[in-house]
Parts: C-alpha cells; structure tokens; sequence
C-alpha cells in the first residue's frame, strides 16, 4: 500500500471511529403500555353494560353483590355480575369495600375507624367474609377507604366557557367560616389514624394473601391541615410523606392504592410537577392496584375539580409516568363536572372514557 493510500485508510478509520464516539446512546425504548380504561359507576346492570361496551370500557369495578346482614357478601350474586359482565366482554376486576369516603357517620362499619372493640372485630370479620367471596370471584382488587370525616367540598364554581358546567370546589378559609362541628370521633391524631389502619390491615391482610385480592386505599379528599374539625387525616398535611407512611406499613404485594390522581394533586402546591415523582415512587415498589385519573385547577387548601382536559395536570405526562412504572391496572374517571342537565353525568363519564382511551392511544405511539 502507498503513502497516499495508507492515509486515506487511516484517515477514513479516524473519522469513523469519531462518529462512533460522538454519537449519543440510544434512549431506552419506551415502555408497552398495558393499563385499560375502567370505570366504578353504574354496577352491572344491563343498561349500564351496554353503556360501558358501547363506549369501549371493558374493564368496571362492579361496586360490590349483595350483602347477607350479619355475613357479607352474597357468593351467587357475585359470580352472577361477574357472568352478567362477561356477556359484553366486560371483565370484573374490581369492587368496592364497604370503607367508604362518605364519613363515619355515614359509613356502614364504623367501629373501625372509631377505634372502638370489640364492636370492630366483628365488622373486620365480616369484610374477612368479603375478601373470601372476592377471592372466589376472581375479583382482583378491591378499593377502600379508612377516613372519618367524608369527601370534603365548600360548593360549586360555574365555568360559563364549558357550558355553565359546575365544578366541585374546596377552600379552606371558606370551610373555616362555617364553623362545622367536629364529629363523634371528637380529637383524633395521625398516630391514632394508623394504629387503626394497622388494626384493620393486621387482620384482614392474610386473608387478601391467602385468596390473592389486592387492598387498594384511597387517600382522604382532601388533603387537609392537622386537627381540622378534630382530625388529622392519615394523607395530610404532607400528603407524599403520609403515602409513603401507609405504603411502608407492610411488605405485601397485596397492600397498596387507590392512587387518585386528583385528590393527591389536592394536597400539593404545584401539582404538575409534583404528581410525577408520587406516581414513580408509588410505581416503582408496585403498590398502584387503581387509579382515578381526575384533573384540578389549584392545589393546597383551594382548587376546583375540572374536566381532564382543562386543569392543571398534564394528563399525557401522568399516563406516561404511569407506563414507565409498568402499571397494567384500571385508570378510571372519577368524580366529573355536573350541570342541570339531566344527561350530564353519562355525558361527563362518556367525554373521560374517549378522553383517557385517546390519551392511552397517544403514548402508546411513543413506541
């Protein structure tokens, strides 16, 4: 070989391997995405299925079967919606507990979050009961609740520019002026809060094992200061660190959330940022068996609950957040703007399920 052509061969192999150099790692390919559209309203009637399926929802939290007083669930009745669903294609993965966010006074079992025995043990026996006929169901998940004061809201805001719709509105200094009165509870710490969260877990836990359903708790609505109206919720007044106090109770693949977008984004003072770390932290330890997917305007002490488009979240973001976490689970639409109207609730739901499909298909192009 001459000198000429030595370095041109030379030459060509350097400038390759400076290309190779330069050039940037290649980015992690996006994540599949597996969550589904879902829904909690409406049980497993006929018309309500057929509303679901026309509507591409093919995954439902059936609300719960009938109770047998003094027993729980109804076994027949449950694998009875469960077959209802299947005629549509529809499955059911989930129901709800009978913790609901309604408050303690209004709560069908009571005594657990009143802390009072041995009234509790006999409520906890009875959702031991229900865990069992979830199990034997092939319900996957059920949702929960343990609150004392209900889903907290001071009245609505009219947005003439979405057709007079009114969104549910909470603010705090307006709460304060109406002096509400504590409830029969009376004074009740965060301490107190989870010694009766663990009493419960503590007993109904193995069960959920033993029969594979997962206890997804939804966090109190809304975040609030400490001791207001004598309580201080188990979320609040640092709602990230009372979710990482509850996820670390237990180390159980069956001990998880609810994670409600909107509520958590209404303890927070700069939601858009600050929701997406709650999602990866709560994600990466595989505690999100739920989620409803519900947007605010505002945070801390003063927002509005808005349609999923127009808050202050950035939807796309939050989906991703929950794909790169490998969530598979339900995402759900929530509470949703009401109006006179009296179609207006199936409208609302029907807006969030082509508003979530079209937010699944969207990063799903990402790949």
């Amino acid at each position: 070989m001459n000198r000429n052509n030595f370095l041109k061969v030379i030459t060509a192999g350097s400038v390759g391997a400076a290309v190779l150099e330069s050039k940037p790692a290649q980015a992690t390919p996006p994540k599949k995405v597996l969550m589904k559209v879902g829904c909690q309203s409406g049980g497993t009637s006929i018309e309500n299925l057929e509303f679901k399926a026309r509507h591409g929802v093919y995954n439902l939290d059936g609300g719960a079967p009938k109770t047998i007083p003094g027993k729980g669930w109804d076994l027949e009745d449950s694998l009875a919606k469960k077959e209802a669903c299947e005629k549509y294609g529809i499955s059911l993965d989930a129901y709800h507990f009978p913790l609901s966010s309604a408050g303690i006074d209004r709560v069908e079992y009571p005594n657990i979050m009143l802390g009072k025995s041995p009234e509790r043990d006999r409520e906890i026996e009875i959702l031991q009961q229900m865990i069992q006929v979830a199990g034997k169901s092939g319900i996957k998940v059920l949702n929960y609740n343990t609150t004392i004061l209900p889903v907290l809201r001071t009245g609505k805001t009219i947005d003439p520019k979405r057709g007079n719709a009114a969104y549910s509105t909470w603010n705090y200094e307006e709460a304060i002026k109406r002096n509400d009165p504590k409830t029969r509870a009376g004074d009740v710490s965060i301490d107190q809060m989870f010694e009766r969260i663990t009493y419960l877990l503590d007993r109904i836990l193995p069960v959920a094992k033993e029969y594979k359903v997962k206890l997804a708790n939804h966090i109190a609505d809304p975040p609030t200061p400490v001791g207001y109206r004598g309580i201080t919720r188990w979320n609040s007044p640092d709602v990230f660190k009372g979710i990482q106090r509850f996820a670390k109770l237990y180390d159980s693949e069956y001990h998880g959330f609810n994670l409600c977008i909107g509520s958590i984004a209404e303890g927070l003072k700069d939601p858009k940022t600050e929701i997406l770390p709650i999602i990866k932290w709560v994600g990466e330890r595989n505690q999100i068996f739920n989620v409803h997917l519900r947007n605010i305007k505002g945070g801390w002490n003063n927002f509005q609950e808005v349609y999923p488009d127009n808050g202050d979240m950035n939807f796309v973001q939050v989906i991703r957040a929950l794909r790169d976490v490998g969530y598979s689970g339900m995402v759900m639409p929530d509470h949703v703007p009401t109006h006179p109207d009296p179609n207006s609730s199936l409208q609302a739901f029907s807006f969030c399920y082509g508003y979530i499909k079209g937010l699944l298909q969207t990063v799903s192009a990402d790949m």
